[in-house]
């Protein structure tokens, strides 16, 4: 009769351990192949780029005259050039994997909410009766570390108003029609309100319908 053995958790750690591995969680890794990272293809990058070029210049045919952007060149400069060359000097694009997507697809989504948030500053001036430099941005997005593209519940903005009250900004662009607020916003901007007595409004640009 053979000799029959119970295994238990020390023998499947001696089996990952002659495998070459300490940490189980390194195992997962391996044979998920997660430590594997695609390089960043940078054509796709720029295609995705001139893209942001397009969305803005077409934004700024259709709006009305007061919220236009004067100049475009410099703004795609600023907000478009600049973040990338920033990013590219960190290494930052290979590191974007925001659930498993890839980098190309992680910098276009915030690229493009970044974009579109800073364009209509002029017309949140003009809706909250402002000049846009009492318009503060507040959002923890940081193009010079990964950690910042991990979608922070801090609100984008805050508004000084003319009575001197503050409120907070939530940008919510939408491309396909469907407007929505995320629970960890909604759940911070409770705890704003809570601690600091700050209220937090929603200010959904609905660029697929053409509303705001």
């Amino acid at each position: 009769m053979p000799r029959e053995i119970t295994l238990s958790s020390e023998h499947f750690r001696q089996y990952r351990q002659k495998l070459g591995f300490t940490n189980a969680t390194k195992v997962k890794v391996f044979f998920g192949g997660k430590d594997i990272i695609p390089p960043v293809d940078f054509e796709h990058i720029n295609l995705l780029k001139s893209r942001l070029y397009e969305i803005i210049e077409r934004i700024n045919g259709v709006v009305a005259d007061e919220i236009k952007v004067d100049n475009l060149e410099a703004f795609k400069e600023e907000f478009i050039d600049q973040p990338l060359q920033i990013m590219r000097a960190n290494d930052i694009l290979p590191h974007l994997n925001n659930q498993g997507r890839r980098p190309e697809k992680v910098y276009f989504d915030w690229m493009r909410g970044y974009v579109v948030s800073n364009y209509f500053l002029k017309a949140l001036g003009i809706i909250f009766e402002v000049n846009t430099a009492n318009i503060e941005l507040i959002g923890e997005d940081d193009l010079k570390k990964v950690e910042s593209f991990k979608r922070a519940a801090k609100a984008d903005l805050e508004v000084q108003l003319a009575n001197g009250e503050k409120v907070r900004i939530e940008m919510q662009s939408g491309y396909t029609g469907a407007n929505d607020v995320k629970q960890t916003k909604v759940l911070e901007s409770k705890r704003v309100y809570l601690d600091s007595g700050i209220h937090t409004l929603a200010a959904h640009f609905d660029l697929y319908n053409g509303q705001v």
